[in-house]
């Protein structure tokens, strides 16, 4: 039942992914040509601003949803019921701080703002703060859904949103040129899409209508309590590590050279969530695994999932390496290339980061939040006295150096110390092996990618195309060569193979039904 889940999950999420994909590079031209670069920086300053007034968030929700797991696979509805209470309880008071907290920030934000001269800032940042306050009143409903492995039907809602709303935004773009209106569609879609999945849950779920009367357990409050505590000092480090970005581009580059980074950020983002469209499904197979097998069992799912890891994430890393400044030139024009050195960064950073999935998935759904509590603390303050002088000494790659200085200087040790140590009562050096060996293997290929592509120097399409050829084929390539008799291989080879039967046997049933029966 769990892979079963999950390839529904992951089926319908790339399915989704590529539909928002292609809509998103539509939207983004548009964009461009119409507000220019200045209104693309703003829109990621204001993202990353709004994310640090969602610390107040402070990891209550992954702490509940951890502790739900086991109720939900036990059936245990009153507990559910009471741990539903709480979360409701929670994140209407985290609604009504993060508003708070985002109507006093209104008068500093000229601070944020370098060599700009745009209008309507704060009607703006009213906006995205709206899209920001609005889900927490329905978002714990929503959230029940995935401990259910049911979260294609989040996807298919947001999907159909998505169309529609990326549809209307583009048209007033090119109607009106008004950025305003283009955030008040966006916020009608966000709320839409809310009110829609908080409705279909009490459809799926009556037991949530029930009136509670059961007091939450001391064990059980005691564990989230102590979770919290844990995970307020790894959200706000985590902010601090990931969110922090844009806002320094802004104060020390300039707003342009935000939305110079946001096309390369888009990018990226949409390579890594075509992966987390695979990996946020089996996130919560894993949690329900967690609550349920041996740590063999265990181990052997994680991993696959570290083969998995590195195959995705060495393969896009290689993809975007080569593609992307090709890409952009024909796409934008060659204004809106980097130096090369900030993609050099990116890509490793991407990778790095990417590669932590599976060790941090198993730490997270095994409740392993007490101790390394500080580490995103530790980390924030190694990325941000890093970044601020190296923005300052080296401009803009500055920025990403730091960041990427400061995950290897902590998160790439304590996590999987923590996971082989608690979960996997196993020698560490068996990660730092596997690691090394993979990492290698991706170098290689990645040096052997770029170099056949070198030879292709023109800009055109049938050039870009052709390197698009080389760096789908060369990688799969050398790693099926490399891994096909491997446990991990086989294991993966097992699922895809299922799932293409799947298809196959639903297209034939589909292909039955509209055969013509011969009668008039």
């Amino acid at each position: 039942m769990r892979i079963n889940n999950s390839i529904i999950n992951i089926s319908v999420g790339i399915g989704n992914q590529l539909i928002i994909t292609f809509l998103s590079f539509f939207s983004r031209t548009v964009f461009i040509n119409t507000l220019g670069v200045e209104y693309l920086g703003l829109n990621g300053l204001f993202t990353n601003l709004l994310a640090m007034l969602s610390l107040a968030e402070a990891g209550i929700g992954s702490s509940i949803i951890y502790s739900l797991y086991k109720p939900v696979a036990d059936n245990d509805y009153e507990k559910i019921n009471v741990l539903m209470k709480l979360y409701k309880k929670a994140y209407t008071i985290i609604a009504l701080v993060v508003l708070l907290l985002g109507l006093l920030l209104m008068p500093f934000l000229p601070y944020f703002i370098k060599d700009s001269s745009l209008q309507n800032i704060h009607v703006i940042y009213l906006l995205f703060l709206v899209n920001t306050v609005i889900p927490y009143f329905f978002s714990y409903k929503t959230n029940l859904l995935n401990v259910y492995q049911k979260s294609y039907i989040t996807t298919a809602i947001f999907t159909g949103l998505s169309i529609a709303s990326t549809c209307l935004k583009i048209a007033i773009l090119y109607w009106t040129q008004n950025f305003i209106y283009y955030l008040i569609v966006d916020s009608t879609i966000v709320i839409s899409n809310s009110i829609i999945l908080f409705i279909i849950v009490n459809r799926m779920y009556p037991f949530l209508k029930e009136k509670v009367t059961a007091k939450l357990d001391a064990i059980t409050k005691s564990s989230i309590i102590k979770n919290v505590k844990a995970i307020v000092l790894q959200n706000v480090g985590t902010y601090f590590i990931f969110g922090t970005s844009n806002i320094m581009i802004s104060t020390f580059v300039s707003i342009a050279a935000v939305g110079l980074y946001s096309n390369y950020n888009m990018l990226i983002e949409i390579c890594r969530t075509f992966i987390n469209q695979i990996f946020n499904n089996i996130y919560h197979s894993v949690g329900n695994l967690v609550a349920k097998e041996s740590k063999e069992k265990i181990y052997s799912v994680y991993k696959v999932t570290m083969f998995l890891n590195f195959w995705l994430y060495s393969f896009c890393a290689i993809f975007m390496y080569v593609i992307i400044e090709p890409f952009i030139t024909m796409w934008i024009g060659k204004q809106f290339v980097m130096e090369k050195m900030v993609l050099i960064v990116l890509m490793i950073t991407f990778y790095e980061r990417g590669m932590r999935n599976s060790i941090s998935t198993v730490k997270t759904t095994a409740g392993i939040f007490h101790e390394d509590r500080y580490a995103p603390l530790i980390q924030a303050v190694v990325n941000l006295g890093s970044s601020i002088w190296l923005v300052q000494v080296m401009g803009i790659s500055g920025v990403f150096i730091g960041a990427l200085i400061s995950a290897l200087l902590v998160p790439f040790w304590t996590t999987p110390y923590f996971v082989y140590k608690k979960v996997f009562q196993k020698p560490l050096m068996h990660y730092y092996g596997t690691y090394a060996y993979y990492a290698a293997i991706g170098l290689g290929t990645c040096l052997l990618t770029s170099l056949l592509c070198r030879w292709l120097t023109a800009d055109t399409i049938l050039v870009l195309a052709l390197k698009i050829i080389i760096c789908l084929v060369v990688p799969n390539v050398v790693y099926i060569v490399l891994f096909y008799k491997t446990e991990e291989f086989k294991y993966v080879f097992g699922i895809v193979e299922q799932l293409v039967k799947k298809v196959l046997r639903k297209a034939k049933r589909i292909s039955r039904t509209n055969v013509p029966t011969g009668n008039s």
